[in-house]
């Protein structure tokens, strides 16, 4: 039987809500710099027009992004041995603490280490 992992459609969409977050990020601090460099002057009621219009590109543009099969396959395999690892490193410092379940400090301190060695 084969061990239960993420699912590649959930991860998918992960991928593409921080791919749009950031590809709007990006586009709005490129815009303000635009807006700041094409001021006329003080009190200057001229706007950035391309600024919404960017906005419904990259929102459309979203919708077409794909991830490889085989590479949504391969990220759900990988978080689901971190996962694994994460809670195995947390049960063995509950236990020499003499803590019946794992709490969040028992993460917090395999955290930095299991960083490390991912």
């Amino acid at each position: 039987m084969e061990e239960p992992t993420f699912e590649p459609d959930l991860i998918h969409s992960i991928m593409k809500r921080i791919w749009t977050l950031r590809t709007l990020e990006r586009e709005n601090v490129a815009t303000n710099d635009a807006a700041l460099d094409s001021e006329v002057g003080a009190g200057s009621s001229k706007k950035n027009r391309t600024t919404s219009g960017i906005y419904v590109i990259i929102i459309l543009l979203t919708n077409f992004l794909f991830a490889n099969a085989s590479a949504l396959k391969l990220t759900c395999e990988l978080l689901r041995i971190f996962v694994t690892e994460a809670v195995q490193r947390a049960v063995a410092i509950a236990e020499t603490e003499g803590d019946g379940q794992i709490e969040a400090t028992h993460l917090e301190s395999i955290l930095p280490q299991l960083l490390l060695d991912f």
